[in-house]
């Protein structure tokens, strides 16, 4: 993977599945935003066994583990480059051990910075300002972030790889940051782009790159008043007493399926997305209103398997 390409003193961005999907909508809205092409697999075999199976229509399907994929961008100021890591999932196992192979991956590659983005989750209403915090490995780092006047981790623990993985940065001798953004957290399961949309913000700004954010502060302000109305009616059913609890639709289906104009809707998205990658993230956030982004995941991270495509 690394003899196929040369790299301009790299930063690696790092990404999970995770409360409010803050990780995963930022690094998916910034590999879209920059056209990135796709670098490679990254998928252990030994760190994830099989589970389960998945049954369709009395018939098994070959077993799948989760996989693990590099997207790059050159920098067209040469300054760095950005690599970005997308993981489907955390392995259950071995997870300093997961991290040390993709730090070892990251010196093969050159990068000199590693960043994670997570959330934490607080009492803020969903109509606050969502607030930005911040660890680092040293000293530069952290007054780099305190320039930005970010929230500092005092003390405390980073769970799952997003912290794990800047422990082994550490040890490697490569500086790290996590940027963390906030959400509120009765609503810590639901998508909560607003806290994406400020650590992508705050990325941007240490890297000394731009990216157009219009469609995720859009999609921030609709999941805003969305969540905003649906406290008010919660309010409104306590102070009423009502015996019977209110019922809220949140969207979620067990079974989605789609209609014949959502099936036209995606691939007149998949088309535009194959001609200009920046179309992607639109794309994305269709897949995630239909709840079938998993089973298009493959084809849509195909968009960036070249630039030629």
């Amino acid at each position: 993977m690394t003899d196929l390409i040369q790299l301009k003193q790299p930063w690696l961005v790092a990404v999970w599945p995770g409360m409010g999907q803050v990780a995963l909508s930022a690094g998916y809205y910034l590999m879209a935003k920059l056209e990135m092409t796709s670098l490679g697999d990254f998928s252990p075999p030994e760190q994830f066994d099989i589970e389960h199976v998945q049954v369709v229509d009395g018939l098994i399907r070959p077993p799948a583990r989760p996989r693990s994929r590099l997207f790059y961008w050159t920098d067209p100021a040469q300054q760095h480059d950005i690599v970005v890591f997308i993981g489907e999932a955390q392995p259950p196992r071995g997870k300093y051990a997961f991290c040390q192979q993709l730090i070892q991956l990251a010196k093969e590659m050159n990068v000199q910075r590693v960043f994670t983005f997570a959330a934490m989750a607080t009492e803020m209403h969903p109509q606050q300002p969502s607030r930005i915090f911040g660890a680092t490995t040293d000293q530069e780092s952290l007054d780099e972030i305190r320039q930005l006047e970010l929230e500092i981790v005092e003390n405390g623990n980073i769970g799952g790889l997003n912290g794990v993985l800047l422990g082994a940065a550490y040890e490697a001798g490569l500086r790290g940051t996590c940027l963390l953004g906030e959400i509120p957290h009765v609503f810590a399961q639901a998508p909560f782009p607003k806290a994406s949309l400020r650590v992508l913000e705050t990325f941007t700004s240490i890297a000394e790159i731009e990216i157009d954010v219009s469609e995720l502060s859009e999609q921030a302000q609709a999941v805003e008043e969305q969540m905003g109305k649906l406290i008010k009616r919660v309010e409104q059913a306590i102070d009423s007493e009502q015996e019977e609890e209110p019922q809220f639709d949140i969207g979620l289906s067990e079974e989605p399926k789609l209609s014949d104009e959502d099936e036209r809707r995606i691939e007149t998205l998949f088309r535009q997305a194959t001609q200009d990658r920046s179309k992607a993230y639109e794309l994305k956030r269709t897949l995630d209103r239909l709840e079938v982004f998993d089973e298009y995941e493959d084809r849509f991270l195909d968009l960036f398997s070249n630039r030629d495509s």
